[in-house]
């Protein structure tokens, strides 16, 4: 049996010859011989390089229950949680804030919010708010028509679009020459009730292309409420429209002025409600367009150029 130093492969037996080296000499053919250090033999004797298993390209076998590689105390080891056996904590979006606190719209859910809120219309946060009165509403859809756009997108506007529909129609019956000969010849109560069909026939009309619209907001991917789309679409329609009915009770409809204002108006009228519908609903600039263009062709089709041709 050994002692405190390593058998050198000659045995341990006196009767081979061998005897203890004295302090100090090194032994002849030990590579790890030296002077003694006093130190207990786990510090002292050799330890063993690697063998062939832990060669790149070899494998090593392990006994049943063994641990393949011993982690220093203190240092988890792989596929083991940190911090004493206890997994951090995570916040409600997978976040660790550090301090086992929530962070909210700070994980994988928060970023799908931001790829969703990038890849549509909007370039900046909705400016919610409560809802405008009639006369903030009517010169914000002109003077800053996103922010008016946004902060309208959950309130509903019946009453404004109805009152400017039917404003409207009395207007556009006085506009037009052959209806307004027609008015002004007529009884008064066959003139009432030319006028009340037509404020209700705008009124209507104005509706069905606004829902259209709508409509088609929706398929092309919207998410818009159809009361303040509805709303909003009716108002823009008729409003941009309002500087050439005012010219035409005091111009003939062939004027220069009012052709030039009757074609400025309807590019105006298709800018604001292309906006409106990328607002509303969250649309890049060509599906708004597209979800509009049904409602500005019928303008045109129905309104402009009867007029303007």
């Amino acid at each position: 049996m050994a002692g405190n130093r390593h058998d050198d492969g000659r045995g341990a037996d006196p009767r081979n010859n061998w005897s203890a080296p004295r302090p100090g000499t090194p032994h002849r053919g030990d590579p790890h011989a030296g002077a003694p250090t006093g130190g207990p033999e786990y510090f002292t004797a050799p330890q063993p390089g690697p063998g062939p298993g832990d060669q790149p390209g070899h494998t090593r076998a392990f006994a049943i229950g063994e641990q393949p590689y011993e982690q220093p105390y203190g240092e988890p080891g792989y596929g083991e949680p940190a911090y004493g056996g206890y997994e951090p904590y995570q916040g409600y979006d997978g976040y660790d804030d550090g301090y086992g606190g929530q962070q909210q719209g700070a994980g994988p859910a928060a970023a799908d919010n931001v790829a969703v809120y990038r890849a549509g219309g909007r370039s900046g946060p909705r400016a919610d708010g409560p809802r405008l009165p009639w006369r903030p509403l009517l010169t914000g859809i002109y003077r800053h028509p996103a922010a008016t756009f946004d902060r309208m997108r959950d309130h509903q506007v019946w009453l404004p679009a109805l009152t400017v529909s039917l404003l409207y129609g009395v207007l556009a019956v006085f506009a037009l020459d052959s209806t307004y000969e027609q008015v002004t010849r007529s009884t008064f109560a066959v003139a009432l009730w030319a006028i009340a069909g037509a404020a209700l026939g705008f009124t209507l009309a104005g509706g069905v292309l606004s829902a259209v619209t709508h409509v088609l907001a929706r398929q092309f991917g919207g998410d818009g409420p159809w009361q303040s789309t509805v709303g909003l679409a009716a108002l823009v329609s008729w409003t941009t429209d309002a500087p050439r009915l005012l010219l035409a009770l005091f111009l003939p409809v062939d004027n220069p002025v009012v052709q030039v204002v009757g074609w400025a108006t309807w590019i105006g009228c298709a800018v604001l409600l292309t906006v409106m519908v990328r607002r509303i609903h969250d649309l890049p600039w060509g599906k708004a367009a597209g979800a509009a263009a049904v409602q500005l062709l019928a303008l045109l089709a129905l309104i402009k150029l009867p007029t303007l041709g």
